[in-house]
């Protein structure tokens, strides 16, 4: 299989840019798989105009795969249900994406039960091959590009991520069934790694940049890089997001979006400035920056909780809770930045998206 064989439509309009969610875990107060939140979440990531939803990622636990939970397969399936649920409905471009993770065996394994549940893509993570060369770890990538088209991700080393180079990002992007890279350091430096080895591979036309550079959101959407490379400048930018981030607020997201597209902000950049931040320190809160991002998913999941579309903020890993100071720094932000938010969109539409 390889990445022509997505629909013309949805592979042309994520490669426009869209917004793509990444998919919280919704379970009842003990820690079992709440299927009602669940396919709510879905219905409201679609219905607030998201292009996709990146499903079995880091905001979806990891721990979904393990033999306790098992749940891995189940979260896909509802999601699934969920994308064709909408598809029958809207004449609309959706993207369906797999996270998989873990050396050469399980990843396959991943992406075979990701095609047969209809994903197009998956985001893959290379984490479990600290220590390996770059020649190893791009080896596993084009045997998993075999079974499933691949978006590359950066994950920042201090939730689990490592550092990959230029080069490596250069072999990843000659992949011929790679077709995006979610750039994800929370690094500038690292960040022009992975568009300075797009440019250089030859294949900057093909290969769609999203960020998922949380604390930096709106700047890397607004960014036009320059790359020179064999003599000539190469013009690459960052078309749209994959972001734990937008699991929340994520109408307000798809409008942030929209006026990205439309050239709103070319001639405000001191009001773009000032939203950049307001969204950096937004994030800050939910991710709990403050605290290494311990509180990161339990932080997501507060908002959604205040919202109505959670009924908690737990996890599978009954460790994982919000942060000391962060409910206030929730707090904090719900005050300072009203106009972020998408809780009236939301209140519209909840009972709808729970029956």
């Amino acid at each position: 299989m390889d990445y022509t064989e997505i629909p013309y439509t949805i592979l042309e309009e994520f490669q426009k840019g869209m917004v793509i969610p990444a998919l919280p875990l919704a379970l009842t107060k003990d820690r079992k798989l709440d299927e009602n939140r669940q396919r709510a979440l879905m219905r409201y990531y679609l219905d607030a105009g998201a292009g996709g939803v990146a499903v079995g990622v880091h905001s979806t636990q990891f721990e979904i795969r393990l033999p306790e939970h098992n749940l891995y397969g189940t979260v896909l399936d509802i999601a699934r249900e969920e994308f064709d649920r909408y598809s029958k409905r809207n004449d609309r471009p959706i993207i369906r994406i797999a996270g998989i993770i873990g050396r050469t065996e399980q990843a396959i394994a991943e992406a075979q039960t990701a095609i047969r549940l209809g994903y197009h893509a998956a985001l893959i993570s290379v984490a479990a091959f600290k220590g390996a060369s770059n020649q190893e770890i791009l080896e596993h990538c084009r045997t998993v590009a075999k079974v499933i088209p691949l978006v590359g991700f950066y994950l920042q080393p201090a939730v689990g991520g490592r550092k990959l180079d230029v080069e490596f990002w250069k072999g990843f992007a000659s992949i011929p069934n790679v077709i995006a890279i979610k750039m994800a350091p929370f690094n500038r430096y690292q960040t022009l790694d992975v568009v300075r080895g797009v440019v250089e591979s030859g294949r900057a036309d093909e290969i769609a940049l999203y960020t998922g550079n949380d604390d930096n959101i709106l700047v890397d959407l607004l960014s036009e890089f320059k790359i020179k490379t064999e003599g000539k400048t190469i013009k690459k930018r960052i078309v749209g997001g994959l972001l734990g981030h937008w699991a929340v607020w994520t109408r307000s997201a798809v409008d942030l979006l929209h006026q990205v597209h439309n050239g709103q902000f070319e001639h405000e950049t001191k009001g773009m400035l000032t939203k950049a931040i307001e969204i950096t320190d937004s994030n800050a809160a939910f991710f709990d920056a403050a605290n290494a991002f311990e509180g990161c998913i339990p932080g997501i999941h507060e908002v959604l909780r205040r919202q109505g579309l959670l009924e908690g903020v737990w996890t599978l890993n009954e460790n994982e809770v919000l942060s000391e100071g962060q409910m206030e720094e929730i707090d904090r932000i719900y005050a300072a930045y009203p106009h972020l938010n998408d809780d009236a969109f939301v209140k519209e539409n909840l009972e709808k998206w729970l029956s």
